[in-house]
């Protein structure tokens, strides 16, 4: 099951990535290091090193996030040299590789140089993920992102499917998973409806949440009003806004940074210690737009929220802090093919002011835009396009992609160049602060493994031990199985042996126990989930041990 490179085993690795002294602000010494530790992983999903030079000359000043560079991380996946967000986001969150639209289950296919194959039999197993462990250490957990929570990469820390698609899954992995503190977008996934995200298998899981104690938020004021140690913000259907648009389209939502800070202050109240994911999602979504605006926005709203971090990690003194992108996306460039011959003499104003003009991004102005474009000229100021030429103006008319040339448009003013409306494949900026920071070139899996030892657990045995192949384990102990699908959106896992029917629910945290001799039934309720990959079930060993 050891997963790694074949020439850099996980011992070799540990030696080489940990530094016992935090070398961009070295005040905070491994040796001060007390329990509990804690850990906060942000990811700022599709960004790029070209990206966080022009967000930091679009802010006229340093980043937080300048201060504690120490590497850089590969993000190729199993199969890929330009990977996808759900095997990414696996990798940094359970240590291994994987393929395209997995999310925390192991590949099917290995084609990258370097990677040992897996045995037929792994292919698509579960595997335990870092949020997973810290919760069976007795830590407190929290997720935030701004796009649906049910998306790829903040489903690679909290669930396990074939397909980011899955939503309902999903969803209801998150929500009995028991998460402390869950902040973010994706409320049509938790109910069902006739939306495109909404639950398809019948099941409401708010209500599910009010069983389970939540406080359950639906806006900035509720969430940063709430004394609750278990919280679940869901402050819109599907994503949140851009966070230069939300002022204009959504006032109601919190930023990245409050989410941040409330998670912080809710979790630290737990005296295990906490592990925290956060999420900038909508960088991603701007870049694969070609939204120069949009990039900015987000990259700079995450850098607040990295700041809140590093703040609480300061004084805390036992934190470590991660923040990494999971891969590149649209080859942005400062710089394209009308600076070929005049690149040398161009100042930073040639690329920045044209940019300041944007009030807001691709989205949020085209969300201004009159359905018989009347207003276009003014929607086009929006995006920063002032005085129109009449070029500009019949083309914007005529387009059957405003977007797109509305992108193009003002990436030609501000000398903005991009190759792509898709991933790509360039090693990314690692930055690390705390006890035990990161440093080098590394794999993105090594993080996941850094993180396990910092909070102390090992995360092969933990995959061991929280998902057991149920057919054979329960075969073993005498039963006879089988997976029920007769209703396809709530497949059950079940066991007999003689009067006793076990049956186990997909995705939930229970097991139901029935005995007919006795006319007894009885439910069990467990600290870990149930995972079916569409070939067999996966349960705990506990789930096991419950059982004769």
């Amino acid at each position: 099951m050891k997963y790694l490179l074949k020439w850099r085993s996980w011992v070799i690795a540990s030696a080489m990535i940990f530094s016992a002294t935090n070398i961009a602000l070295p005040q905070v010494q491994a040796a001060k290091v007390t329990q509990p530790a804690n850990v906060i992983m942000m990811v700022m999903d599709g960004s790029s090193n070209n990206a966080v030079t022009l967000s930091r000359w679009y802010k006229g000043s340093n980043l937080a996030l300048d201060a504690i560079l120490t590497g850089a991380v590969r993000t190729y996946s199993a199969e890929s040299a330009l990977t996808d967000s759900a095997p990414a986001a696996t990798a940094l969150a359970t240590g291994h590789k994987s393929n395209r639209k997995f999310v925390g289950v192991l590949p099917a296919i290995v084609n990258s140089p370097g990677l040992a194959q897996l045995a037929k039999d792994d292919a698509t197993r579960p595997v335990a993920n870092v949020l997973e462990g810290a919760k069976q250490q007795g830590m407190a957990t929290g997720l935030i992102s701004t796009s649906e929570i049910q998306h790829a990469t903040p489903a690679g820390f909290s669930a396990h499917v074939k397909n980011r698609s899955q939503y309902d899954d999903i969803a209801e992995q998150q929500v009995y998973q028991d998460i402390d503190v869950v902040l973010g977008g994706g409320f049509a996934s938790l109910i069902p409806g006739t939306t495109k995200n909404a639950r398809k298998d019948g099941e409401n899981l708010v209500n599910v949440l009010k069983e389970k104690n939540y406080d359950i938020v639906k806006t900035r004021d509720e969430l940063l009003k709430s004394t609750s140690l278990k919280i679940w913000g869901s402050f819109a259907p599907n994503a949140l806004a851009y966070n230069i648009d939300r002022p204009i389209t959504s006032a109601s939502e919190p930023t990245l940074a409050e989410m941040t800070s409330k998670a912080i202050q809710t979790l630290k109240q737990h005296d295990k210690g906490f592990f925290l994911f956060v999420e900038g999602s909508k960088v991603d979504w701007a870049a694969h737009a070609n939204d120069t605006i949009g990039i900015i926005s987000e990259i700079l709203a995450f850098d607040e929220a990295v700041q809140k971090a590093l703040d609480f990690a300061k004084v805390d003194g036992h934190t470590m802090v991660i923040a990494v992108t999971d891969h590149g996306n649209s080859g942005i460039t400062m710089g394209n093919t009308n600076t070929t011959k005049t690149y040398a003499s161009m100042p930073v104003s040639a690329f920045i002011d044209p940019l300041k003009k944007a009030k807001m991004t691709l989205e949020g102005a085209l969300s201004r835009l009159k359905q018989n474009q009347s207003n276009m000229i003014e929607v086009a100021a929006l995006y920063g396009l002032t005085d129109l030429s009449k070029e500009e103006r019949t083309t914007l008319t005529a387009s059957r992609n405003v977007s797109k040339e509305m992108g193009q448009m003002l990436a030609k003013r501000a000398n903005i160049g991009f190759t792509t409306g898709g991933h790509t494949g360039e090693d990314v900026f690692l930055y690390s602060f705390g006890p035990s920071t990161i440093t080098g070139l590394v794999e993105n899996t090594e993080i996941a493994y850094a993180m396990a030892q910092f909070m102390s657990f090992d995360l092969n045995k933990l995959t061991k031990d929280l998902y057991i192949p149920a057919t054979k384990a329960f075969t073993e102990k005498g039963y006879t199985t089988k997976i029920d699908l007769s209703d396809k959106e709530n497949p059950k896992f079940i066991a007999q042996k003689k009067d006793i029917t076990l049956t186990i629910p997909v995705n939930k945290n229970i097991m139901i126990y029935e005995q007919a001799s006795g006319n007894m039934t009885k439910t069990y309720t467990f600290d870990t989930i149930n995972v079916y990959n569409g070939t067999d079930f996966y349960v705990s060993k506990k789930v096991l041990d419950a059982v004769n």
